[in-house]
């Protein structure tokens, strides 16, 4: 089975939304075994949808839309839908019931355009709305299946995991599982990583391997189709086997982790506490470990140096220091990791000094940054890059080479 998912709404189009619904239908229908080659989106006008979806009648044989079933003049998926494919709109009454409870529990008048949400597809099969009011539908002619789904995510998810997939599979006979599994790699580019396993994306069949690239890392998604889901995990265990011989030392993580997700996680596994001492990144290591929850237990804090008066007087680097080496330095930055460490009582002393940009800052040029990591009980290391990207690019890439560099370290410290 081939599906294809519609997407109807002119604010998608505006770029005011985003279509996170896509992604997550196409999520789960990988896992039910069908194919999805194609996501489109179509503004909220009655002849664009019609053209739709006569092409993608041309070309799949399962079509789900989201969008377009509120109570609005503009909300016309289900009216197109009908007319296209001649049916009758019904008044459902458990829905109409549901909407006019939900009105009465708020205290609310229910406006008249209200009951138009609860109209639905002649002789369709009814998917409840627990989260909201318009109710999803699912109807078959020929040999297309159409599904239709509301838009706002809060209400089309729950309604399809619940009363989608069970209805797909009474009319869909599933034979292949389709697996997939994300790797996520730092330290090595897109063509590089690419170079590395260029035989092995050749020879490509069963399972597939697609490289992606996105904000300064590299992704593999690995995906195996089989009728047997233990079959296809290990076919993926085999493949991942192979990448890794290759390339496995700048593999972090999978799926839709992220480098200071795994840092954290290491941090609290070895009970470690952290504080950073932050010049060019101004703050933001800090703020991507606060963004992780539990964050209480491992960061005690730290210090946004950016001036040298706060380099000296907070953070008490040594004035000859600056004199001779400047602080866009090596020994500047160890100096910072070692020190706030110190001042904060942490186990783990971070630091980021460098050239955000635009312009070069002591004979140094944009991108050169220096991050000191000082471990209680180890030597302070210093890591130098060379970056030279825009100033947002070099601090947030800067940010995640400190969790990368340090995730390294406690995981080498660990295997030892």
């Amino acid at each position: 089975m081939n599906a294809e998912i519609i997407a109807v709404g002119s604010e998608l189009l505006l770029g005011q939304i985003v279509n996170s619904n896509a992604r997550f239908i196409s999520q789960q229908l990988a896992g039910l075994g069908i194919n999805v080659f194609f996501h489109t989106v179509v503004g909220d006008n009655p002849d664009r949808l019609k053209s739709v979806i006569e092409i993608a009648e041309m070309r799949s044989n399962l079509i789900i839309f989201t969008g377009g079933l509120g109570p609005t003049k503009d909300d016309l998926t289900k009216e197109t839908i009908a007319r296209h494919l001649g049916k009758n709109l019904v008044m459902d009454q458990e829905a109409l019931e549901s909407i006019e409870l939900y009105f009465k529990k708020g205290n609310r008048i229910m406006t008249e355009n209200n009951k138009k949400q609860a109209l639905v597809l002649d002789d369709s099969t009814i998917l409840p709305n627990h989260h909201g009011m318009a109710p999803g539908m699912m109807i078959e002619r020929g040999n297309c299946i159409y599904m239709l789904l509301p838009g706002p995510p809060k209400e089309m998810e729950p309604m399809f995991l619940h009363f989608g997939t069970a209805a797909l599979s009474k009319q869909v006979k599933i034979d292949e599982k389709i697996v997939s599994r994300v790797l996520r790699f730092f330290g090595i580019g897109e063509a590089a990583l690419e170079t590395e396993i260029i035989d092995l994306i050749d020879r490509q069949t069963n399972p597939t391997i697609a490289p992606l690239a996105a904000d300064g890392e590299c992704t593999l998604r690995l995906t195996a189709k089989h009728q047997d889901l233990q079959i296809a995990e290990d076919m993926l265990d085999e493949v991942e086997g192979n990448i890794k011989a290759r390339v496995g030392q700048f593999l972090y993580g999978y799926d839709n982790t992220s480098l200071v997700a795994e840092l954290m996680q290491v941090l609290k596994e070895k009970e470690l506490t952290i504080s950073a001492a932050e010049s060019l990144t101004g703050g933001l290591f800090q703020q991507e470990l606060t963004s992780v929850p539990g964050v209480s237990s491992v960061l005690k804090g730290g210090v946004v140096c950016y001036t040298n008066e706060v380099k000296k007087n907070v953070l008490k680097v040594k004035p000859e220091t600056i004199d001779t080496y400047g602080v866009v330095s090596q020994e500047c930055a160890k100096e910072l990791a070692e020190n706030v460490a110190a001042l904060v009582s942490t186990d783990i002393g971070i630091s980021f000094t460098g050239v955000a940009g635009p312009a070069e800052l002591e004979g140094n040029p944009v991108g050169t940054v220096y991050i000191g990591i000082s471990i209680k009980g180890k030597q302070t290391v210093v890591e130098k890059l060379e970056l030279g990207g825009s100033r947002e690019a070099n601090r947030s890439r800067s940010v995640k080479y400190g969790c990368y560099y340090l995730l390294k370290q406690l995981q080498e410290s660990q295997k030892a």
